[in-house]
C-alpha cells in the first residue's frame, strides 16, 4: 500500500475513534459525584480464601482443561482428548457430589447446582464417544458397543466426540460465571432479570469475539472462497437476536412499559433491522459494514442508560466506549485495510483489537449489575479500579482464545488435517489439469513386420 493510503487510512481510523468518543456527553464524562454506602449492607463476604481457590480450581478443570480438550479433538488427537477429559471429569463429580459455592447465608443458587451436574453429564457423554472413537479396549470388549463402533465410523464418533468437548467448553464457562453469582447471593428477587439480561448478552458479545479470533487465526477460515462472507452470518445472526430480543425484553400487552423496557426492545428492533439491510448488502459473498455499525450504534445507547448509582452509570458508559471503539475498528479494517476483500494473506496486528474489544465489552457488561458495583462500593472501591480489574480478566480471557486457538492450528496443521478442511482455498482443492500428448509429425507410421522369420536369432 503506497504512503500517502497509509496515512489517509490512519487519519480516518483515527476520525472513527474520536466521533466514538465525543459521542459520549461532557456531562456524564465529568460526573465526580459518589454514591452513598451508609445504608448498603449486604451482600457479606465469607470464608474468601477458600472460595477463591474453590473459583480458580472450578475454571482450571471446567473450563481451561475443556477447551484444550476441544483443540486437540478437534484436531482429531483424541488418545490425549480423552486424558484429559479424564482429569476434568473426576473434578466434575467432586463438584457435583461435594462441592458446594453457598453465599453469606449458606445457600447456593440453584441454577449454579444445576449447572454442576449438566457439566458432569455432558462430560461423561463425551468421554464416552471419546473413548469409542479411540478404540479403547474397555468398551471394544462389548460387542453391542464395538459393531455400533464399527457401524458410525470413526469420522463420525470424532465429530460427535469434538462437538461435545465444545459445548462442556460453553456449559464451563457458564459455570465459572455463575460462580460469583452464586457466592455472593446475587440475582435473586427483583434482580434475576437484570442477571439474565446483562449475563446473556456479556457473553454474546464475548463468543463475538471468540467467532472473529477464530476466522482471523485458522487460515483455512480466514483464506477461504466460501458462499458466505462473514458479515453475511454476522447480519442473519444479529437479525434474528433482535427478533428474539424484540418479543423477550418486554412481554407485550400483559404489563406496563418502564424505561428499561423501551430500551432493551429498541435495541432488539434496530439489530433486525439493520439485520435486514446487513444481509442485502452482503449476499453474494460481499463485504458490509452494517453489523459494525450497528455495534457502535449499541455501545451509544449503553452510555446513555441512566442507572441508579453513579458507579454503575459510569461503568456502562465505559463499555459503551469501548463497544462503539471495536465498531469502528472493523468498519475501518473491512473498509479500507483489507478494501472488501476477505483477508491480507496474513495476519495484520491492527486485526487482533476490534476482537478484543468485543472481549472487552463482554466482560465490562456482563460485570455492571447493580449488585455487583454495589459491592465494589461495600468494599470503599471505586469505578477505575473496578474496571481496570475487569480489563485484566478481559486481556486473559483473549490471551486464552488465541492460545487454544493456535494450539488446534499446530495441531492441525502438524497432521495435515482437521476440522472445516473444505474452508480451504478453492485453488487447493482443484485437481491438477491432465497433461495432454501429441505425436510428433515425423513419426514413421507404416506397418512393421512381425512375423517370426522376420528376425535373425
Amino acid at each position: 500500500m503506497p504512503l500517502t493510503n497509509k496515512v489517509t487510512c490512519c487519519r480516518l481510523a483515527s476520525a472513527l475513534l474520536i466521533m466514538s468518543l465525543l459521542s459520549v456527553p461532557t456531562s456524564a464524562m465529568n460526573m465526580h459525584g459518589m454514591d452513598d454506602t451508609d445504608d448498603l449492607t449486604r451482600p457479606d463476604i465469607t470464608h474468601g480464601v477458600s472460595k477463591s481457590f474453590h473459583w480458580m480450581a472450578t475454571v482450571i478443570f471446567l473450563f481451561m482443561i475443556p477447551s484444550l480438550t476441544s483443540s486437540f479433538s478437534f484436531a482429531k488427537r483424541t488418545h490425549t482428548a480423552v486424558l484429559l477429559q479424564s482429569i476434568s471429569l473426576l473434578y466434575a463429580i467432586l463438584e457435583a457430589t461435594v462441592l458446594r459455592f453457598p453465599d453469606g447465608d449458606g445457600v447456593e443458587n440453584r441454577v449454579s447446582r444445576a449447572t454442576a451436574w449438566i457439566i458432569l453429564i455432558l462430560t461423561l457423554l463425551s468421554l464416552f464417544f471419546g473413548m469409542l472413537s479411540s478404540g479403547t479396549k474397555i468398551l471394544m470388549k462389548n460387542k453391542r458397543l464395538s459393531k455400533f463402533a464399527s457401524a458410525a465410523g470413526e469420522s463420525t464418533l470424532n465429530t460427535i466426540h469434538s462437538f461435545l468437548c465444545l459445548f462442556v467448553s460453553v456449559v464451563g464457562w457458564v459455570k465459572v460465571c455463575l460462580a460469583p453469582v452464586a457466592l455472593f447471593g446475587f440475582c435473586r428477587e427483583i434482580h434475576t432479570g437484570q442477571c439474565l439480561a446483562h449475563g446473556i448478552m456479556g457473553s454474546s458479545f464475548v463468543l463475538y469475539g471468540f467467532v472473529y479470533s477464530l476466522v482471523l487465526q485458522v487460515p483455512w477460515l480466514r483464506n477461504n472462497n466460501s458462499g458466505y462472507s462473514q458479515d453475511y452470518i454476522d447480519s442473519w445472526i444479529m437479525c434474528l437476536y433482535g427478533i428474539v430480543n424484540t418479543f423477550t425484553e418486554h412481554r407485550w400487552g400483559r404489563e406496563d412499559w418502564f424505561m428499561h423496557d423501551y430500551q432493551h426492545t429498541a435495541m432488539g428492533i434496530i439489530w433486525w433491522a439493520g439485520g435486514i439491510l446487513g444481509i442485502y448488502l452482503s449476499r453474494k459473498n460481499r463485504r458490509t459494514f452494517v453489523p459494525s455499525l450497528l455495534i457502535i450504534f449499541t455501545g451509544w445507547s449503553m452510555t446513555q442508560h441512566a442507572q441508579r448509582l453513579i458507579i454503575s452509570t459510569k461503568v456502562h458508559q465505559f463499555f459503551g466506549i469501548v463497544l462503539m471503539i471495536g465498531g469502528s475498528l472493523r468498519i475501518f479494517e473491512i473498509s479500507f485495510l483489507l478494501r472488501d476483500k476477505r483477508s491480507a494473506g496474513e495476519i495484520l496486528s491492527f486485526q487482533y483489537l476490534a476482537p478484543f474489544c468485543l472481549v472487552c465489552s463482554g466482560i465490562l457488561f456482563m460485570g455492571a449489575t447493580e449488585e455487583q458495583v454495589t459491592l465494589v462500593l461495600r468494599l470503599g472501591a471505586d469505578q477505575s479500579a473496578y474496571i481496570l480489574v475487569a480489563l485484566s480478566g478481559a486481556f486473559l480471557v483473549y490471551f486464552w482464545f488465541l492460545v487454544v486457538l493456535d494450539l488446534y492450528v499446530y495441531l492441525a496443521e502438524k497432521q495435515e488435517t482437521g476440522f472445516l478442511d473444505k474452508y480451504t482455498e478453492a485453488q487447493e482443492l482443484s485437481p491438477t489439469p491432465p497433461v495432454e500428448f501429441q505425436l510428433n509429425d515425423d513419426i514413421d507410421e507404416s506397418p512393421v513386420d512381425v512375423r517370426s522369420d522376420s528376425f535373425n536369432m
